[in-house]
Formats: structure tokens, sequence, C-alpha cells
């Protein structure tokens, strides 16, 4: 079932876990649109590309299967330098945030805690594919990118309906050929494996650009042809979604560029080309300007994915200056100014933090205070149940809120996603003993009635 019908149509019965009415009935193959993150050349710009098979499951990151019901499928990519191996198969949730169940996503994330996550579930589930290495030390290599990667960038995606029939014929497929990596930047990247994937499903659906790209494969291509594939069958069921970079200390991911894009927008290219050969410059200029690389925005008509409630539209302007209005007023309150609500106080208060998990497994903090240590949890279930003082997780979930209802695109939050955060944050004020709880400014619902629809984008 594709994330998002003509209608709006539900999405829990893919992407909400346990759900036991889930099965094969609908099948989608969803192109993973990845941002880039980090700084090392122009290539690196071009992100990252991967698939999501709504009906197809993981017996082990290397073997594929049937799907069984409540199941929801896996994400399947190209890396190099895992093992040798061409693909790696893992479920959608841990893919995205490196835990196996949906309460236990943290609210806010810093690099350690992204680490920590990572490697607990490289430990119960990755051995195969990254085991220790001989002292018991973790490996070195890529394998970090097999999971958690919504804390270090944006994913777009963009979903084709396929068929229970096609998912077999796959699983088959690629459960017979050599797993053996062959990685080349330039011929068998991350995006070619994209291509291949979706192409098995609609062949020559998805092609490289011979122009805009000089014959190499980019996700943000792939994703261009997907959309033109989809405009000329409109018999099947499409849409698109953003899946939003979890809020916290790491560094946010950047645009994603084609490769004549990424050269021209790279100064420390284009500068020296244009001096030593001022030809070959005006040349990628024209090809930008004539092929309208930079036009093509992935975040355009694209709803808000999370992984415990339906797809939603972006929240709207009007209401998220409207929310941003009474947290600044929240952060005005004489007794609150000290704790400065905002991300980089909390990224500060995180430096010397510890991260670890509860005894249902989900994560928390261990930050020392005055002297003691205590635990903050910071995902939904558990960060209004720990010990942690309370100007702690009020911090926590205004670091949240503040980065949600940043401007800016892409989308970061919907309104579904603001009024749940905003809701716990007034539960921790009203759980505090303290003055400042029963001062004027404890957080009030903004003035205007919410609609799941107001001020997003339909396709």
């Amino acid at each position: 079932m594709p994330f998002l019908g003509k209608i709006g149509r539900p999405l829990c019965t893919l992407l909400l876990a346990g759900l036991a009415s889930v099965g094969l009935a609908h099948a989608s193959a969803t192109l993973l649109l990845e941002e880039p993150y980090g700084k090392l050349g122009f290539f690196t710009a071009t992100g990252h590309a991967a698939v999501y098979l709504s009906g197809v499951c993981a017996q082990t990151p290397l073997v594929l299967r049937p799907c069984a019901p409540g199941e929801l499928g896996v994400v399947i990519s190209r890396y190099d330098g895992v093992s040798g191996y061409d693909w790696v198969a893992v479920p959608l949730i841990p893919y995205l945030y490196a835990v196996d169940r949906p309460e236990d996503i943290p609210l806010f994330v810093d690099p350690k805690t992204i680490a920590f996550l990572r490697e607990q579930y490289r430990r119960k589930h990755l051995e195969s594919v990254a085991p220790d290495l001989p002292n018991g030390a973790e490996p070195s290599g890529n394998w970090y990118e097999l999971v958690g990667t919504a804390y270090d960038r944006t994913t777009y995606g963009f979903e084709i309906e396929t068929s229970a029939e096609r998912d077999l014929d796959f699983i088959r497929e690629y459960n017979s050929r050599p797993n053996v990596s062959h990685f080349r930047t330039v011929s068998r990247n991350c995006a070619d494996f994209a291509k291949d994937v979706i192409n098995f499903y609609y062949p020559r659906a998805l092609h490289r650009s011979i122009v805009a790209d000089v014959g190499i494969a980019t996700p943000k291509q792939m994703a261009k042809t997907l959309i033109k594939f989809s405009s000329r069958h409109s018999e099947l069921q499409f849409s698109r979604f953003v899946i939003p970079q979890v809020p916290g200390s790491a560094a946010r991911s950047t645009t994603v560029h084609g490769v004549v894009e990424s050269f021209l927008k790279s100064k420390k290219y284009i500068v020296p080309s244009a001096i030593v050969s001022p030809i070959f410059a005006g040349c990628v200029v024209a090809v930008y300007m004539g092929t309208g690389a930079g036009r093509f925005d992935p975040a355009q008509h694209a709803w808000v994915y999370s992984a415990t409630r339906d797809l939603e539209p972006p929240i709207g302007p009007e209401d998220r200056r409207s929310y941003q209005l009474q947290l600044s007023h929240l952060a005005a309150a004489p007794a609150l100014e000290s704790t400065a609500p905002h991300t980089e106080k909390w990224g500060h208060l995180l430096h010397n933090a510890s991260p670890d998990l509860d005894a249902e497994g989900r994560p928390v903090l261990r930050i020392r205070v005055a002297g003691e240590t205590v635990r903050v949890g910071i995902a939904a279930d558990n960060i209004l149940t720990s010990d942690a003082p309370e100007p702690l997780t009020q911090e926590l979930l205004q670091a949240r809120l503040h980065s949600e209802l940043r401007r800016g695109n892409p989308p970061k939050a919907s309104e579904s996603d603001v009024t749940r955060d905003w809701n716990m944050l007034q539960k921790a004020m009203n759980r505090d003993d303290s003055p400042v709880a029963s001062q004027s400014h404890r957080p009030q619902p903004p003035g205007f009635a919410p609609h799941a629809t107001h001020g997003g984008n339909q396709p």
C-alpha cells in the first residue's frame, strides 16, 4: 500500500508496528533519497539511495523472505566496506532509528547516543555482517550506515505500488545471486543498486542522466525518473513523503545535488576550473541551466513520516508561528531564563552525559547534577517517568520543539508531532512542584483549532 494514496489513505497498516492486519495484500517499493552529510568532496553531495520494500522481510541481513502479518518490510541498499557484501537488508525502524520498537525512538540525540544505539543494535542483530574485532572491540568500516540513518540526515521517500507476486520473484532472484561487493563510485554505487531494484519491478523505469550527471547514477536522478515514470502510469498508486532528521546536537544534513550541480555549487572546484578554463566552467553552467538540475525539490508535496502515526502534511506556517510565540513566552519566564530552552543549551548539557538503557530497554541519559547521577528518559514512553529533575526534562522537550518549529525546507514535523511534544512539555511543567509550575507562563496550547491539513501540501 503506498504511503499516501490520492485521497490521503492512512498508512498505519504499513508503518505501525504490531498490527496483525498487515499482510501482503498490498505491496510497495519506496525509493529513499537521503541527504548528504559531512564534507568530503562534491561526490558526497549526491547523498545516498536505498529501497524500502514493504512486503519483503529479512530472515538474516543477507537472506530475504516474505513478510508475516504485522511486519514492516526491509530497507535494502548497497554499501562499500561492509564485510565484502554487495547489499544488506535491515528492518525499517532499525534502519531509521537503530532501535527495534517505535516507542524506543529517542526524541533528541547527540553523537554519543547515536553511537551507543548503533552499537547496541549491531551486537544484537548485525554481527553476521559486522563482527567484533578479535579483541572484542567494535569493528571499523561503514557498517554504521546500516542503522540510525535518520540521526544523520533527512530522507525523502518516493513510493510506488507493486505486488506480492513480484515480491516473491525478487526474493528468489536476490537470494540466489552471489552477494559479493564490486562497489565502484562511478558505475556500481548505491544509486545503481536502487535503480536495479526498482527496475526489477518496473523494467527501464529508472535511468541515468548522461548530461546532468555525466553518466553517473545519482540518488536525485533516480527520484526524478521515478516521478516521471509514475506520472506516465497513473493507474499505479504513488506517494511522496519526508522522514525528518531527528532533532539533536548532531550536524544537520544538507541539500542533495546531482554531479554537475555539485561541481558547480562547490567553490573549491568551480572557482579553480573557471580560472584555468573559463570555457569548461561555462559549459558546466550551461549544462546546469539547460537540464534544470537545480529546480527539482524532493520536499515538494511531501507529507511527514512518523513511526507512530499516519502520514500527515507539514505543520502550516500560521500554526508554527503560534507555537513559536507560546514557546518564546515560556522561555521569557524569569524562573526559566537560566534553563535557556534551545538546542545548543541541551547540547551543552549532553557533553558530560552518558547514554544507557532503562529496565524496559528504552534509551536514557545519565547526567551528573549537583554531584549525583540522574537518569533522564529521552524516548516518548519514558521521558515523563524517569527520576530526572523536571528542568532537565523540560529543557529536552523545549529543545525538540525549537528544532521542529524552525523555519526552512525540508519539513521537520507535522501538527500532530508538535502537538504531542507540546502536550508532553505541558505535563512536565504540571508535574513540577516548584514555583515555576504555578506561574502564568505555564505553556498553553496556541489559540487555534488544529486541522490535519492546515497549511500542508497535498499531492
